[in-house]
């Protein structure tokens, strides 16, 4: 059994201490021309804020709203045009009840975002750009999650080269882990994400998922896990984007039952039910995502 499972711990944001006592599920709203999978499709306020209440109907614990495309070969947009797509979004989403998380590597989106309120920075360069990660330590109880990438989104391809991949993920993020610890930010606030599909073969994929448990053992904090959709899942099904619902929840069932604590996918309806037949049989807690409360407040 993962470590996970044995110290179910907190993950601290900005208005919310989640409990991790069960797998939670993270809905994606990608507000992007581009994304692989839902390119176009929630490119509108408008349409992402419908996305974003469907999701939570759906039982999304929390939702993760970002407005750059990472998939190989996409143009990046500049600041002011990724914070046009999101800022909107998140300051009526935030509204929802329910943890917000926003999906960058621009500081200046992250601080925007941050003083808006939002609970979490979700950053796949796992604040490398410079400033990045003075703009989460600015925000005493803002979460983040660090994922691993090697290079950039059109050069990741070249830079998918490893003794072992379990280890050298691992050593990555522990590493990253640290520098924000120096930097002041704690790491109840953190959680670390393997960056599945980054930087990374179909074959260095599937071995972080069949070794998932022991990298969970290795490293110091949660794992949140996106399988979602991913080209993996269609070498592995010869499915192509659009048909790869059942694959992506059998990912996702897999990467909970080897300790992941949170799985960010498209297709929420399916993952929530397939985790409630999984929790029906596993030696798991039900879990609450309670407010995080002010001092003369109880949390109920």
């Amino acid at each position: 059994m993962s470590a996970y499972w044995q110290f179910r711990p907190f993950w601290q944001t900005t208005r919310f201490r989640i409990s991790l006592a069960r797998p939670l599920v993270m809905g994606i709203v990608n507000v992007t021309p581009d994304s692989f999978a839902d390119g176009g499709h929630h490119d509108s306020v408008a349409a992402a804020l419908a996305h974003c209440e469907k999701l939570v109907l759906e039982g999304a614990d929390l939702l993760d709203v970002g407005g750059e495309s990472t998939r190989p070969g996409a143009r990046a947009p500049d600041s002011d045009e990724e914070m046009a797509r999101v800022l909107p979004v998140i300051a009526e989403a935030l509204h929802l009840g329910v943890p917000l998380s926003v999906d960058t590597s621009n500081p200046e989106l992250m601080r925007r975002a941050l003083d808006l309120g939002v609970d979490i920075v979700n950053d796949v360069r796992a604040l490398q750009r410079a400033e990045a990660l003075a703009c989460v330590a600015a925000h005493p109880d803002a979460g983040v999650c660090l994922m691993h990438m090697r290079g950039e989104p059109d050069t990741m391809h070249e830079n998918a080269d490893y003794g072992d991949v379990v280890t050298e993920v691992a050593a990555f993020l522990v590493q990253r882990l640290r520098v924000l610890e120096a930097a002041g930010i704690a790491a109840e606030r953190v959680v670390l994400d393997p960056g599945i599909g980054f930087a990374k073969t179909p074959e260095h994929n599937v071995a972080l998922l069949k070794r998932q448990a022991e990298l969970c053992c290795s490293l110091p904090r949660p794992l949140l896990v996106g399988w979602s959709r991913k080209g993996t899942l269609g070498l592995i099904t010869g499915r192509p984007v659009g048909e790869r619902l059942a694959a992506s929840v059998a990912a996702a069932l897999v990467a909970v039952d080897r300790g992941a604590a949170i799985v960010r996918v498209h297709d929420v309806a399916a993952t929530v039910d397939a985790l409630k037949v999984w929790q029906a049989v596993a030696p798991a807690t039900m879990a609450t995502t309670a407010p995080k409360p002010a001092p003369t407040q109880t949390v109920r």
